[in-house]
């Protein structure tokens, strides 16, 4: 029987250990690594077999898991991802896999060297309601898109700090980023803004209370996503997704409903119409709908997926393998880099791909791979300098059509002007204004 490891026996670990618990009829629960003994030591007892370690070394040189789940901290990747891939121990990794995309790039090939099945923390790909939602995309012409994800502050310290979790758009409404680019497509451009000062009374809170971002998708679709952390109770907002094509929306409620208007034939209720504007008047909501309701637990299936790819060998059951998982990431750090900066980003990943040995996401293809980030500021834009931004800026060339690029110049509070070469790779310096 193969053996499975974890490390990090917080809230997310507990919520994988209550699955695991149900697969020991395939896995044999090994081995739980946390820096608080404690944790790792409840762990033990829960799972009713296997041994505690508060250093994930030792646990790999004790145990020889054939399997880990790493559900750590966004700020704590790198170390823990490369001694995994280094033994060739196949993985899954708690979004949002990390706050760097050059080292979650770095995560990727590394892991895709060895050939390692892997997978991430993306459970809603695994819902009953993603084959409704996919099909309701393919048979209609989808216009708009609007997105909310509205809740309150979660209770653990790094959460607040968007310098260790990414802030609300990385750590949490990533799962609304990633169903979307699944069950609908690839973006091309993002704009996001954000605002501060109204969450009040919570020390140390250094993060977004609300950001506003507007999508453009590859096809011409554009959508908005927003997303806060203000909310003090449920009557706040009703987060949920919507897809709007001419004559018909669809409502998907993550893990709960997925509702289609205007597929059957039904009397409108009072007070239930829908309406938008249409030239000088307004068009009510013809028809009735179709609600799917969401049956058992998609995380479940998600982890046994993964487990049973290790055992079997063959990873083409993984809907999230890392390689997908990255491009999801890069969305929700695009807008981060947008509301940074005050300009759109730009995606310049493309929509198709060969797919990688180790299996690629189910139902649909994988963007293309691009040595470079796969988010950069449009061509012409002006940026504001700023350590972290010269720092991407570094990586961002170094990677591009094998070239290095010498930025001159940025000193001060100088701002540097930049453009696309004309084959759309090659990124060159187009100016420096003065301070």
């Amino acid at each position: 029987m193969k053996k499975l490891a974890i490390i990090g026996c917080g809230g997310i670990g507990s919520y994988h250990l209550g699955h695991f618990k149900q697969f020991t009829d395939i896995v044999e629960l090994a081995g739980f690594c946390d820096l608080i003994p404690e944790r790792a030591e409840n762990f033990v007892k829960e799972a009713g077999s296997g041994k505690a370690y508060t250093n994930y070394i030792e646990m790999y040189d004790e145990v020889k898991p054939d399997m880990v789940f790493i559900c750590i901290p966004p700020y704590c990747h790198g170390e823990i991802e490369f001694e995994t891939i280094r033994r060739g121990i196949p993985f899954f990794v708690e979004k949002p896999l990390a706050l760097d995309l050059d080292l979650a790039r770095r995560i990727r090939d590394a892991a895709e060297a060895k050939n390692l099945i892997t997978a991430s923390g993306f459970q809603c790909r695994y819902s009953k309601l993603v084959e409704p939602n996919l099909k309701f995309c393919r048979e209609n012409e989808i216009v708009f898109i609007d997105c909310t994800r509205i809740g309150g502050v979660p209770g653990v310290f790094w959460w607040k700090d968007k310098d260790l979790s990414g802030g609300q758009i990385v750590e949490q409404t990533i799962h609304q980023f990633d169903i979307i680019r699944y069950t609908f497509g690839e973006p091309e451009e993002v704009c996001t803004y954000g605002t501060r000062g109204f969450v009040k009374g919570i020390p140390d809170y250094n993060t977004d209370d609300c950001s506003v971002t507007i999508v453009k998708f590859k096809n011409g679709t554009i959508g908005t996503i927003s997303t806060g952390d203000y909310a003090t109770s449920g009557n706040s907002f009703d987060s949920k997704i919507i897809f709007s094509s001419r004559d018909k929306r669809a409502e998907l409620k993550i893990l709960g409903t997925f509702e289609v208007f205007g597929e059957k034939p039904a009397e409108p209720e009072e007070g239930k119409d829908g309406f938008v504007i249409k030239g000088d008047g307004a068009l009510g909501a013809a028809g009735g709908s179709i609600v799917y309701r969401e049956e058992g637990d998609a995380g479940i299936l998600c982890d046994r997926t993964f487990i049973e790819a290790v055992i079997s060998g063959d990873g083409s059951k993984v809907r999230s393998p890392y390689r997908d998982a990255f491009k999801s990431v890069a969305f929700t750090m695009a807008c981060n880099e947008s509301m940074a900066t005050g300009k759109p980003v730009w995606n310049k990943l493309r929509l198709t791909e060969k797919p990688n040995k180790t299996g690629s996401a189910a139902s649909l293809p994988l963007p293309e791979e691009n040595t470079a980030d796969p988010f950069c500021l449009r061509s012409g834009s002006v940026v504001h300098r700023q350590d972290l931004l010269v720092k991407k800026f570094g990586k961002l060339a170094a990677g591009i059509g094998g070239e290095a690029l010498v930025i001159v110049g940025l000193t001060g509070v100088r701002e540097v002007a930049y453009a696309l070469g004309d084959d759309g790779r090659r990124l060159r310096i187009a100016g420096v204004v003065g301070r």
